[in-house]
């Protein structure tokens, strides 16, 4: 899989502009970032755990919160899974998706004011068999609640359009095949040769909403002691896309709110 990491080098493209670029896209004006690329996400997050396992880290799946008691220098932290057990540590980065109030709720003392609302909104996707017919992402114009249902390409030129909006009232990761007419249909506004047959399901994922259906779209949540009151912890909240693309800048402000300095990302 991949996501797209684009920075403020914008060029506004004209309709004759498009059409010489990408021939099949049909419209009126367009924004051209040239310097907007994909990464293999998959490839990432193995390059994230081998920095954390030279530094002596270690990842436990499997292991789920069950408690967190609050001490006066740091935290004890109950583990449940197979291999249950209780961690004591100075400093906490709680980053539970979409298991985030569960977490919160497990934590001693925590203030309620603090605890956001939960929101599942699914994204799904659909990939187009045979040869890509762009050569660029292309997004349409953003919806309410996302970007609208794009195309992007993957490091094997497979292209995949999505993902929209499913608002759901738990995770789910199966897609939605009903909703391909509607994916047509918004696929045909920007690429009107859209062939139905040619799209078959492909994956689906959650995003973590703070926001309602019908509430105004807000922002992730960085949650530090200045916030909740207990020093040592660090909490991000509703972090959905561009967290991948941020995912250092992120490390960064962690690093910062924990009171470590800056840091080299």
């Amino acid at each position: 899989q991949g996501e797209e990491n684009g920075v403020e080098d914008l060029e506004y493209l004209s309709a004759v502009e498009v059409s010489r670029l990408e021939p099949n896209i049909n419209a009126v004006s367009a924004l051209y970032s040239p310097s907007t690329g994909i990464v293999d996400s998959g490839a990432l997050m193995l390059s994230y755990l081998g920095e954390l396992e030279s530094t002596g880290g270690i990842l436990a799946l499997n292991a789920p919160v069950r408690g967190v008691e609050v001490q006066d220098k740091g935290f004890r932290v109950d583990i449940g899974g197979a291999g249950s057990m209780r961690l004591d540590t100075g400093l906490l980065v709680n980053s539970t998706g979409l298991r985030m109030v569960e977490t919160l709720e497990n934590i001693e003392s925590f203030p309620g004011r603090c605890i956001p609302p939960l929101y599942f909104a699914k994204g799904n996707y659909f990939a187009l068999s045979g040869p890509a017919p762009f050569s660029h992402l292309i997004y349409p114009v953003p919806g309410v609640a996302g970007l609208g249902i794009h195309a992007t390409l993957d490091l094997g030129g497979q292209v995949r359009f999505g993902p929209d909006v499913e608002w759901i009232d738990r995770p789910d990761y199966q897609v939605s095949g009903g909703r391909i007419d509607a994916f047509c249909e918004a696929i045909a506004c920007y690429f009107p040769a859209i062939d139905r047959s040619r799209l078959t399901p492909d994956y689906a994922g959650v995003r973590p909403k703070l926001s309602p259906p019908d509430g105004a779209p807000s922002d992730f949540v960085i949650q530090r002691e200045a916030d909740h009151g207990i020093a040592g912890m660090i909490n991000l909240l509703g972090i959905e896309s561009p967290g991948l693309t941020a995912s250092l800048a992120i490390a960064e402000e962690v690093h910062l709110g924990l009171g470590l300095g800056a840091c080299q990302v």
